[in-house]
């Protein structure tokens, strides 16, 4: 058996274009008044890939709890017929935890990121990822994803070691 110590890089619109879409308003081109100039749209933020296999949309509050650290990764998760977005309610950061959809994801494929507190994360459909990992206290987060009949999770267990430091 391996040991593996994942250590976070920011999270960047640049470094997770492979993974699918960071979703923020900050730096965002498409910014439209609406409502008598009231309010500020920001349009589009992420790519939604929801209705395969008579998909539907589904808006969802997950609540976390915080892990402890050192956090062990003993799963990943990815989706085959959807991408899956998560939106913070609170301003606080959490990790994103991914691997290519290519192939099996191993401990070396793995890529660990940090948010600043106000980003979200669009995941493509088939990326490998982890659970929320809320830090230090549990969170609120906005969850849109597929609803249908057909399975649309995968899962895969490590054997290795693959600890995350505290943060």
């Amino acid at each position: 058996m391996t040991n593996y110590t994942l250590k976070p890089v920011p999270l960047s619109k640049a470094n997770f274009a492979d993974y699918g879409d960071v979703v923020e308003v900050k730096h965002h081109g498409d910014i439209r008044d609406i409502n008598y100039g009231m309010t500020k749209r920001y349009h589009d933020l992420a790519n939604l890939d929801l209705l395969s296999d008579s998909g539907q949309p589904l808006f969802n509050i997950f609540r976390t709890s915080p892990v402890v650290f050192p956090f062990k990764v003993k799963v990943i998760e990815r989706h085959p017929l959807s991408s899956q977005l998560f939106f913070p309610l609170t301003s606080q950061p959490f990790l994103v935890l991914v691997a290519r959809a290519e192939t099996l994801p191993t401990p070396d494929s793995l890529k660990l990121f940090i948010t600043n507190g106000s980003q979200g994360v669009n995941y493509k459909k088939n990326i490998w990822h982890h659970y929320l990992i809320s830090l230090y206290q549990g969170a609120d987060f906005i969850v849109v994803d597929r609803g249908g009949k057909e399975k649309n999770c995968d899962e895969v267990f490590f054997d290795d070691d693959i600890v995350i430091e505290q943060v």
